[in-house]
């Protein structure tokens, strides 16, 4: 075993995983004076939903929402230098576009990260081990097989998320003809010759993968759009229903009831899984000018919602087949289609590095993290670093966890815990909507004198009082 002279000097932050959170954090990093960072990714480059860069597929969020500029935007890593260094800034500005194309978003984030030296590509941590007071990683580049170690006094959790199947969908695992929008581009090309192509999912890549399905299908191609939810209802995009996405929000949702938080999650799916108008307005208007000259059932397209899927197996005489149940009349029946692509979402998962140190994490009920306010980690007090999680907290922090708009600002919120020291200023008020009741300021004056007033009020949430060693060390 290494003697502690021999061991290389420990980085402040090592960063796990380089998706566009932890790619935010690197980028705020690297200016701060002192502060030494490390963030490492298995894969060679960088690439973000390579799936689904579909051509004409466009952000959710404005330009504003990338890594830096909602915290620092004289940060040389912010969108509009990138359009600098591209010689792209008159051409943005003439295009009038908020929300970017997929695909420059892409190639935003790359060129950043091929430029960071905190980021380093082809190199994977294997494992992590607590070390005294240090975390010990374990590196493998990925090209030689090469071996080594560095030390860190804090993680950051950035791996990102899983694709979802659904159990209904087991028994398609590997079918050629069945697979997850986050494949789409990548196989789209097993879907040529099939006659009867179905869409599972409701949210944004379910659209973006139908709509482009529309503009690419012959003359006589069966299309079909399944959705559990009762309806194609837009993301909600309002100006004050956008400050869901705030901080603001955020730590009035941290201080709720976990089960409170939970029937919130749940409830606010047009908040973070819908699909936007835009592209539903594309689909109807796809749909209108084909049916031009012939009636509306000429065309072989059924959209369906309220449909959910019990059971899919490959059929007997080629083929799926789909048993579907429809939601509010309760009947069922049996869909045969050629291929499904299902666009069924993501769901965060645990690295398989940080298994060495899952006996010291305090796991809540459900095997998730605990997650204090700073994003940090609840464990036992045996694990003196820090250990953070970026997209893996929406249980605690709500729908704003895979917004882009708050990446930039959870960075600074960790920058800013590890460093113990404001590095990043951040505004304390930043919506206009005030989602607690308002605190009492002391006892009310009798009106009449007749009837004390009471000093009752409803109870204000408050921040979950950890019994673990959720911030020591800082």
């Amino acid at each position: 075993m290494d003697t502690p002279a021999a061991r290389p000097a420990p980085y402040d932050l090592l960063g796990v995983g380089i998706g566009p959170f932890n790619l935010s954090l690197a980028a705020l990093a690297e200016p701060v004076p002192g502060l030494r960072t490390l963030f490492c990714d298995q894969r060679p480059e960088f690439r973000w939903h390579p799936g689904m860069l579909v051509d004409g597929a466009r952000m959710q969020v404005p330009f504003l929402a990338d890594l830096v500029s909602l915290v620092d935007p004289t940060n040389r890593w912010s969108f509009l230098n990138y359009l600098r260094e591209q010689d792209r800034l008159f051409p943005f500005y003439f295009a009038e576009r908020f929300q970017l194309a997929r695909r420059e978003y892409d190639h935003y984030c790359r060129w950043a990260a091929e430029r960071l030296a905190n980021c380093r590509f082809g190199t994977e941590v294997t494992a992590l081990h607590r070390d005294g007071t240090l975390y010990r990683a374990e590196l493998r580049d990925t090209a030689t097989g090469r071996r080594t170690e560095v030390y860190a006094r804090n993680l950051a959790l950035g791996v990102g998320t899983r694709p979802v199947l659904p159990e209904a969908f087991s028994a398609l695992d590997a079918h050629p003809r069945a697979f997850h929008s986050a494949d789409y581009l990548e196989r789209r090309d097993a879907l040529d010759g099939a006659r009867d192509i179905t869409v599972v999912g409701s949210g944004q890549s379910g659209a973006e993968v139908f709509l482009d399905l529309l503009r690419r299908a012959g003359e006589g191609v069966r299309l079909r759009w399944l959705t559990r939810t009762r309806a194609l209802a837009p993301m909600e995009y309002s100006k004050l229903g956008l400050e869901h996405f705030t901080p603001d929000y955020t730590r009035y949702f941290h201080a709720l009831p976990g089960a409170v938080r939970q029937t919130l999650v749940e409830a606010q799916w047009q908040l973070h899984k819908a699909a936007s108008a835009e592209t539903l307005a594309d689909i109807h208007d796809h749909l209108y000018e084909r049916t031009i000259g012939r009636p509306i059932d000429d065309t072989p397209v059924d959209i369906t919602p309220g449909t959910a899927v019990t059971d899919a197996r490959p059929g007997p005489c080629g083929g799926l087949e789909l048993r579907c149940r429809h939601t509010d009349s309760g009947a069922e029946h049996v869909l045969r289609t050629d291929a499904v692509v299902l666009a069924t979402g993501y769901r965060a998962a645990r690295p398989a590095a940080l298994e060495p140190l899952a006996h010291l994490i305090d796991w809540d009920e459900a095997g998730r993290y605990r997650v204090d306010l700073d994003h940090r980690v609840a464990t036992l007090p045996d694990l003196a670093g820090g250990l953070y999680v970026q997209n893996a907290e929406l249980h605690t922090h709500g729908v704003g966890t895979p917004d882009l708009g708050l990446g930039a600002h959870r960075a600074a919120v960790i920058l800013n815990a590890v460093t113990g020291r404001t590095v990043h200023r951040l505004p304390e008020r930043t919506a206009w909507t005030g989602f607690a009741p308002p605190v009492p300021t002391g006892p009310a004056t009798p009106a009449t004198g007749d009837v004390p007033a009471t000093t009752d009020a409803p109870a204000v949430p408050r921040p979950q009082e950890w019994t673990r060693a959720a911030t020591a060390g800082r």
